[in-house]
């Protein structure tokens, strides 16, 4: 498994629009084969910004790596950056590699 995260700085005067505008998008990752699960989340606020976090789970770096190369993420990415930022700076990239998973039934 593969896990794609974006770390966000939301500004906090602008945390209502982001979280609209995240809540209400057109999402297309569900046509893509080996996508697993999507989580948007809010974290810490600190002095000048709110801390967001989009994960994605994807079966594997591959089936991330076709997304990224879709039809489907130049859609979902069209409009980026074009209104007014909401954060500061672009948003981080981390990717991870699943080594362990642990559910309440045991080991997965």
């Amino acid at each position: 498994m593969f896990v794609a995260a974006n770390r966000f700085r939301v500004i906090p005067e602008h945390c209502a629009a982001f979280e609209q505008a995240w809540l209400t998008r057109e999402s297309h990752l569900h046509e893509l084969p080996g996508f697993l699960a999507f989580h948007l989340l809010r974290g810490p606020a600190g002095a000048d910004h709110v801390l967001y976090s989009s994960m994605t789970f994807w079966a594997s770096r591959a089936a991330f790596e076709a997304w990224t190369r879709s039809e489907q993420f130049r859609r979902a990415h069209a409009g980026a950056g074009e209104s007014k930022p909401m954060t500061l700076g672009p948003p981080q990239f981390e990717g991870f590699e699943v080594l362990q998973t642990l559910t309440p039934g045991g080991p997965a």
